[in-house]
């Protein structure tokens, strides 16, 4: 059980850090205007924050610190939603695609966080 436990810590960090990359990608190829740029450095730092804040949470000193990460990484999943939604595709219709698979994956470790604090807040 326990190697379970952290199998499936490892694969929520493996799959906050490819969401965070993913991220960096899709920022490179939008284009290059005043508010894309503003809403990509805050699109950016809220998705490397996801995963940062689940490895502390990982590293916490106990349940409530536990939880505290967690609902960090809650909202800044939440963020990421909201900054996502405000990038101007302008001309790169082809780009939506993506943009709605990172929408979708925003939402999906917004729910799994949300489970995580429902299930050790119980």
């Amino acid at each position: 059980m326990e190697a379970e436990k952290g199998q499936q810590k490892y694969d929520l960090e493996e799959r906050t850090f490819q969401f965070a990359r993913r991220i960096r990608q899709f920022v490179i190829q939008i284009q290059k205007t005043l508010s894309n740029y503003e809403d990509s450095k805050q699109l950016i730092r809220a998705s490397g924050s996801v995963g940062a804040n689940y490895i502390e949470a990982n590293e916490s000193l106990g349940d409530r610190d536990f939880l505290l990460h967690v609902k960090i990484s809650r909202k800044e999943a939440k963020e990421c939603h909201y900054w996502l939604r405000l990038l101007d595709l302008g001309r790169d219709p082809e780009l939506e695609p993506e943009r709605s698979a990172l929408l979708n994956e925003a939402t999906e470790l917004m729910r799994i966080f949300g489970a995580i604090i429902r299930n050790r807040s119980a």
